[in-house]
């Protein structure tokens, strides 16, 4: 017997959960051809067959979750070699940010437990990492355990995270495992827009020119290396929020593209977010990020940058507000900016001139 494993999935993921099989035990397959499909928290993406042959034996069913290097297939004697197929493959010189891994508490800070408490848990089907203690130096009470089981009840069945928000999870707990936040603030005054603007791309364009501004902000920062990469090419991470979860597909050199060409390609990076059938290459190597979260609601924000990425730019609802113009107060069309940095990295001057020049460019008449 021959066996294939779950491949490198690319950009630090460990895991993918099993979407569908595309074969059966006892099939003959050719190289290349489709084995299954994997949700990661990226996309779903199709596994193909490194080599041709019969399969054996299919490890996993639909729903389940495999470990990277898990065995996958295995394939009946006289199986044809490995022809070197790679999956999710990372590009030269891109580093994946470490994965995390999520901790219920802060090492040294478990609560006391009595036994008969920690029975009563059991009973009651209480997860004690969920519960807060009351008790005397920091002790889990009955009371505590009741309390939450109260809550529990009322609540829908536990079910567990998948596909994109496991992932997720993971991810903002790396985010806020490494980075050292600081959000920055103002309001885009965009009164003199002409009718039917197109806000997301006037965004884009805004970014760009923000970056060329102040460089600082369009970089990759790893943190074990103590290195920090400044890029001149804008490859920009746009949020999309779909049914399942935040996909962030990457529109690439945003600063050399026009406007008809930005839209189309965002259009069509969307729709395939949508659908999850965008490229896994399609969804590396962003250098900065925008979440223009203002579709939906919401003003001002202070966001999560996922590593190695250095910022991320947030634009609010836009709104009709009382603002200075021309020395006058007046009712004018008013675009929310919030602006997320690593300070790890970058300094708060840095982060303020990315602000002015983002602005800046936004309220320029087009």
């Amino acid at each position: 017997m021959r066996e294939f494993t779950l491949p490198d999935l690319g950009e630090g993921l460990e895991e993918a959960e099993i979407v569908a099989w595309y074969v059966n035990e006892g099939d003959h397959v050719v190289t290349d051809q489709p084995l299954l499909a994997v949700e990661t928290d990226k996309a779903v993406v199709e596994i193909p067959s490194p080599s041709g042959g019969r399969i054996a034996h299919l490890h996993g069913a639909k729903g389940d979750i495999v470990k990277v290097g898990m065995p996958l297939v295995e394939f009946a004697e006289g199986a044809e070699q490995d022809t070197g197929t790679i999956v999710g493959e990372l590009a030269r010189g891109e580093h994946p940010p470490a994965a995390g891994r999520p901790s219920a508490r802060p090492a040294g800070q478990e609560p006391q437990v009595f036994p008969a408490v920690r029975a009563l848990a059991r009973k009651l089907d209480v997860a004690l990492e969920l519960v807060e203690p009351t008790g005397p130096g920091g002790t889990i009470t009955r009371a505590d355990v009741e309390r939450v089981a109260r809550s529990v009840s009322q609540a829908g069945p536990a079910e567990p995270l998948r596909g994109l928000r496991r992932a997720m999870a993971q991810r903002m707990t790396t985010a806020h495992t490494e980075i050292v936040p600081a959000t920055v603030t103002d309001e885009a005054d965009i009164d003199d827009w002409r009718q039917g603007e197109d806000v997301t791309i006037r965004l884009v364009r805004a970014i760009a020119a923000a970056c060329k501004a102040e460089p600082a902000l369009n970089s990759w920062y790893h943190s074990a290396r103590g290195e920090r990469r400044l890029f001149e090419r804008i490859d920009l991470g746009i949020a999309v929020d779909t049914e399942g979860g935040l996909i962030v597909p990457v529109l690439r050199n945003v600063a050399e593209r026009g406007v008809s060409d930005l839209r189309a390609g965002l259009d069509r990076l969307r729709a395939d977010a949508i659908a999850r059938s965008i490229p896994p290459a399609e969804l590396r190597g962003a250098t900065i990020t925008l979440s223009n979260f203002g579709m939906m609601g919401g003003r001002f924000a202070s966001l999560v940058i996922v590593p190695p990425q250095a910022a991320i730019v947030g634009a609010g609802r836009i709104s009709q507000r009382v603002v200075a113009h021309r020395g006058q107060p007046a009712l004018r069309r008013t675009l929310p900016l919030s602006l997320t940095f690593d300070h790890r990295v970058v300094t708060g001057g840095e982060a303020a001139r990315f602000l002015v020049a983002l602005k800046s460019d936004l309220e320029r008449i087009s």
